[in-house]
């Protein structure tokens, strides 16, 4: 029943809900919040579909739950698990607890199917000496061998030889399996089906009719009784050598000219001879029978080729002395004459039905169609099929009894993702724990195909590094992404080793293959810009030096070169370097540019006076926010579920992984608690000289910025005299002063009187 259906009924059960991830997500806790799951709009489950494989759960479980067996397991299957494990128990909250080893009395005797399943789990209990159990586990279920290693019939359709207690049917059981091949019984033992008898007996008659038809024509098609299947067999295997043979001979006699090559060339022996031979070697085997020359016999034994010796031999044993008499050698009519006496044997013999079962004779098939086996042994299958019902129900003992343990556990990591928030145990879907760069990362989880996991999961805006794993001790291989959740990725590179310990605490070592980057840390980003441009200047610095060193690499050759020219033609070379003065203003343009720009960085900066501390900061958010804000909005985006959905799920949620939580998935190192830590390292470089140095530089810049912009004079008038730019500040302030006092002067004073125009 679809969420959409059932919504009507939704008043039925209350649920609890709980948010972690960022959503809301439902707590399966009791007995009738797992048989209400169906009324649960599957808008609110977590996951709608799971792959079987990569998952930390009991393959048989999964194989179980998967009823229509397409390595998927969905939102469908899950409710028809549920409700059939709950039909099952007289409290559905049994389940809840996951334990090993089910109850008897936890079966709900009350209705049909809990009292077979009961009495089935009591038959199993007993076929393994433990009657007096109260409970049945895994353990006791799993081991169908030897549940039914005591039973004759245990309803598989399946009977070995010792079910029938004829020796006659146990014979022909025998050759059933024996041409039909063998079916494992429920007991282990191997056994027939009913499909089986029907096809052997099939063919058997088919055999049988085919085999009649040649007797009734035995003079032609069986001119040797019985013996004539294996003379046939010793002509066939020469068929092909003996007719090369009399064409070659044929050829030969045709023109003289050919017989060299076709008897092969003495090169081709010197080939065979340079290397280990062997009389059957296929080098030989493709000579001619015997040595080729015009109008000659076929010797059947003596000087030929010994590669088919032994065909030859069986050839004239079986076939020739039988019908052409005493011969050491065959005329090419002779041969003809053979062949003719076994054409309706071929044409019989390619008719031939129901070969699987011409190993055993035409003698014993007849002997097996006469007797009543084949209505003995069906009657056996039939009794062993009369109690299919009883047996499945064993098996389906074992069903509940997996149910009983791992169901709960896969919904609480696919309806809700309990068990991933939790944090308590590892959810299914992680494959363990990697380390690396004094890190652990539990969010790793298998991948199949890499590169179609690339595609899809780096919209998890997670840092992902996929590692190829391996296991040198077995030579077991596989591949993972881990999340990086905390810290930083500076020091994460394709090529890093580390060691992955997975879910059964083995370790394998792992190696990074590829990394798709994005922020980790809102951290990470503030000190990300101030990161790229150290890393800018080192590269640009260390461009700049090894463009030098070409250079200055090249002008000592030229000048060994112009020196050694010098020297053999006796001319002195040109004392004075030629200086080019267009990159001597080019530097000085540069140089100026590069003052001008840091001086009025330095007068914007000290103008500020008492707000320098709020400038800074300033200049820091302006440098750092940006590329922190970005961050900032990937870390709230980031999810699990597109890692999953590149995997195979149908993720049905967005599965948040802020900070906090990210910060537990990933664990950076830190000292234990109580130990002690000495600073004192014998190889630590020597600083004192360039952190002196470098204070010096700082405290002149700083006492230059405070001189030079008037902030000394302002606090200490007259301790030192007045730079440039404060005594020019000065005379701008008294020039403006003076400006205003004039025009403030110009608009007190009276208005001139009117002079008289003279006449």
């Amino acid at each position: 029943m679809t969420s959409e259906a059932s919504s009507g009924k939704a008043d039925r059960h209350k649920w609890v809900f709980f948010r972690q991830g960022g959503f809301d997500q439902v707590r399966l806790d009791s007995g009738q919040d797992l048989a209400s799951l169906d009324q649960l709009d599957q808008k609110l489950w977590v996951a709608l579909a799971c792959p079987t494989q990569g998952l930390d759960l009991d393959a048989r479980t999964l194989e179980l739950i998967d009823s229509d067996g397409d390595g998927r397991i969905r939102a469908t299957e899950i409710l028809a698990a549920t409700r059939w494990a709950c039909g099952l128990l007289k409290d559905p909250g049994t389940l809840t607890e996951g334990a090993a080893a089910l109850k008897l009395d936890a079966l709900n005797d009350q209705t049909p199917d809990g009292r077979r399943l009961l009495e089935s789990a009591r038959q199993i209990l007993a076929n393994q000496g433990k009657s007096d159990s109260a409970t049945i586990s895994i353990e006791d279920t799993t081991d169908t061998v030897k549940i039914f290693a005591q039973t004759t019939f245990n309803g598989d359709g399946i009977v070995p030889a010792d079910a029938a207690t004829d020796p006659a049917v146990q014979a022909v059981i025998g050759d059933v399996i024996a041409c039909a091949g063998a079916q494992t019984d429920r007991s282990g033992k191997p056994g027939v089906t009913q499909e089986a008898v029907d096809k052997f007996f099939a063919d058997a008659q088919a055999y049988e009719q085919w085999w009649a038809a040649a007797e009734k024509g035995a003079a032609d098609i069986l001119p040797l009784g019985e013996a004539t299947v294996a003379a046939a067999g010793a002509l066939a295997a020469v068929r092909t050598k003996v007719e090369d043979f009399f064409a070659r001979c044929r050829l030969a006699a045709f023109d003289a000219r050919a017989l060299a090559a076709l008897n092969r060339q003495e090169s081709e022996y010197l080939a065979i001879a340079a290397g280990d031979l062997t009389i059957t070697s296929t080098e030989v085997a493709g000579f001619p029978l015997a040595s080729i020359a015009p109008g000659r016999t076929l010797p059947l034994s003596g000087p030929v080729n010994p590669a088919w010796a032994e065909a030859l031999g069986r050839l004239a044993e079986l076939a020739v002395r039988p019908l052409l008499g005493e011969k050491d050698a065959l005329t090419e009519e002779d041969w003809r004459a053979l062949k003719a006496r076994f054409a309706d044997y071929d044409a019989w013999s390619a008719g031939k039905k129901g070969g699987s079962v011409e190993a055993l004779g035409i003698a014993r098939i007849r002997e097996i169609l006469a007797g009543a086996s084949k209505a003995a042994i069906a009657a056996l299958i039939a009794r062993d099929k009369a109690l299919e019902t009883h047996a499945n129900s064993i098996a389906e003992v074992d069903k509940l009894v997996r149910f009983n343990r791992d169901l709960v556990r896969l919904l609480n990591n696919f309806v809700t993702f309990r068990e991933f928030y939790r944090r308590r145990e590892k959810a299914i879907f992680l494959a363990g724990t990697l380390y690396m760069d004094q890190r652990s990362c539990d969010l790793c989880i298998r991948v199949n195909d890499l590169a179609k996991h690339v595609t899809m999961a780096h919209l998890s805006r997670n840092y992902l590094v996929y590692c190829d794993l391996v296991r040198r001790s077995s030579g077991e291989k596989m591949t993972i992404a881990a999340a990086f959740t905390a810290g930083d990725g500076d020091n994460l590179m394709v090529g890093r080793n580390g060691i992955f310990y997975d879910r059964q605490g083995r370790d394998w070592d792992a190696t990074i293959v590829k990394i798709v980057e994005s922020p980790i840390s809102v951290g990470q980003a503030f000190m990300a810009p101030y990161k790229r441009v150290l890393r800018m200047i080192e590269e640009l610095a260390a461009k700049r030096a090894s463009t030098a060193d070409t250079a200055a690499t090249g002008k000592l050759a030229g000048s060994v070169e112009t020196t050694t020219k010098a020297a053999q033609t006796g001319k002195a070379p040109d004392a004075k370097p030629k200086i080019d003065i267009g990159v001597v203003a080019a530097i000085g343009v540069a140089v100026g540019g590069i003052a001008a720009a840091f001086g009025a960085l330095l007068q914007a900066f000290f103008g500020l006076g008492v707000w320098m501390p709020v400038g800074v900061l300033a200049m820091i958010l302006l440098i750092s926010g940006p590329s922190m804000v970005i961050a900032w909005l990937k870390l709230r985006q980031r999810n699990i579920g597109p890692i999953l959905d590149a995997n195979g799920w149908a993720v049905n949620a967005r599965v948040r992984i802020n900070l906090p939580f990210g910060r537990s998935l990933t664990r950076v190192a830190h000292l234990p608690a109580g130990a002690r830590r000495d600073l004192a390292d014998p190889y630590a470089e020597k600083k004192t000289l360039r952190r002196l140095v470098s204070a010096l530089v700082i405290l002149g810049i700083l006492f230059w910025g405070l001189w030079n912009f008037g902030v000394i004079e302002r606090v200490a008038p007259g301790v030192m005299p007045k730079s440039g730019w404060v005594k020019h500040r000065d005379e701008e302030r008294q020039r403006q002063e003076a400006e205003r006092l004039r025009l403030e002067q110009q608009k007190q004073a009276p208005p001139a009187p009117a002079t008289q125009p003279s006449k």
